[in-house]
């Protein structure tokens, strides 16, 4: 949970409580005021989790204090399972192209057909994606199966070959992982 960013809103108490605890919580802390939650788009505050003791509107990941006094330690365990939920949440349903993929039950999601995929295939389709641009064999070999690239295999390019034909017969989209002389991508 290295990754994740709790934001204080208009709380200074309570940041300062967390703050001097930093160094044994899991999440960095960030303190916001009203004129710079006005400053972050859409896409940021849907990244972070906020604290608060009044809804915001317009943001589904916040907490609202409404007991105080509060136990530390009960607080910061209901913030580590939240911030659970949360990853388990964003990664229900990310978008990729036409497709809705949800990495926790793999599946490939369009107009109401839905593909089951292997833990392989989310990793391959989730690495594509992710680097926007296209990506060799040896590559995909080292980061999404762990082999060294000095192994004669054909691994990856069976992997793929397999993968395109399902979404080929499930959505008849031959385009979603494209071959170029640079490797495979999606676009």
């Amino acid at each position: 949970m290295n990754n994740q960013n709790l934001i204080i809103y208009e709380n200074q108490i309570l940041y300062d409580v967390l703050n001097e605890i930093s160094d044994q919580l899991q999440f960095s802390i960030i303190k916001l005021n009203k004129k710079d939650l006005i400053k972050l788009n859409t896409f940021q505050k849907n990244s972070f989790l906020f604290i608060t003791e009044k809804k915001i509107p317009n943001i589904s990941n916040q907490i609202i204090l409404n007991k105080l006094p509060l136990n530390i330690f009960k607080f910061i365990e209901k913030l580590n399972i939240e911030f659970l939920r949360f990853e388990f949440n964003k990664q229900s349903n990310v978008k990729i192209n036409i497709y809705t993929f949800d990495l926790n039950s793999r599946e490939m999601i369009y107009q109401n057909q839905k593909l089951k995929l292997t833990e392989k295939e989310i990793d391959s389709i989730s690495y594509l994606f992710d680097m926007k641009k296209p990506i060799k064999v040896q590559e995909l070999q080292l980061k999404v199966w762990g082999y060294q690239s000095d192994l004669e295999t054909h691994t990856v390019e069976t992997h793929i070959y397999r993968l395109r034909k399902k979404i080929l017969k499930k959505f008849n989209d031959a385009q979603f992982i494209k071959s170029t002389p640079n490797g495979y991508q999606i676009t």
